[in-house]
């Protein structure tokens, strides 16, 4: 998929992310999913997730 098919998306990314700002995922929440793309590739196409898939992912990753 990519960026075209999600116009209102706001994409969005951690504030631990490297100086230069690209070294980290970017997120866009879909009401009952979750849009991620690579920030040094913004367009370079997405996934989407489920909101149970991205609850199951941010729980694994804060632990």
């Amino acid at each position: 998929m990519d960026e075209t098919q999600l116009p209102e998306a706001v994409w969005r990314k951690s504030s631990y992310s490297g100086e230069g700002g690209n070294e980290c995922v970017e997120v866009a929440i879909l009401g009952d999913s979750a849009a991620v793309r690579d920030s040094k590739d913004p367009q370079g196409g997405f996934f989407v997730v489920s909101d149970a898939g991205w609850s199951a992912f941010l729980t694994t990753v804060t632990k």
